[in-house]
């Protein structure tokens, strides 16, 4: 079953095994895997980090390790025309902005289900992409266990 025809689809990229449910979940959404589009979403490192003041981390440096490490999980063909695009900042923020660029239909999207002061002091991703993103959101929760 094919949920869109024509628009991107977003999956938010984090090396979780729920980052590669909502991958898997979009291929099976998408007509095809070229109207997939994933992005990891790399933080500023604090601006005294020693690898930032030695100059030995970069974003191109980061850029290419992030995209080489999600080469290596998926090398089957399958995942060949898979677009793989690394940003940095915001995550929240930064995938809102990638699906507006886009002009995407979809956001497939991981919860990691934080709750309590966990989820108080560290936000919420998902949330926050379900606030900003321009086009519907899909949330996948974890299965309960």
């Amino acid at each position: 079953m094919t949920l869109l025809t024509k628009k991107s689809i977003v999956v938010p990229w984090d090396y979780s095994e729920m980052s590669k449910n909502a991958l898997e979940t979009s291929i099976e959404l998408a007509a095809s895997n070229s109207q997939i589009k994933v992005v990891h979403v790399i933080p500023y490192p604090p601006s005294m980090e020693p690898g930032v003041v030695w100059g030995s981390v970069d974003e191109m440096g980061l850029s290419e390790n992030a995209t080489k490490s999600f080469r290596r999980e998926f090398p089957e063909d399958k995942y060949e025309d898979i677009e793989f695009k690394v940003m940095f900042g915001d995550p929240g923020s930064q995938i809102s902005t990638f699906a507006k660029e886009l002009d995407a239909g979809l956001v497939v999207i991981s919860s990691h289900g934080r709750t309590g002061l966990a989820h108080f002091f560290l936000g919420s991703v998902a949330e926050k992409v379900t606030r900003l993103a321009p086009c519907p959101v899909l949330v996948l929760r974890k299965p309960k266990s």
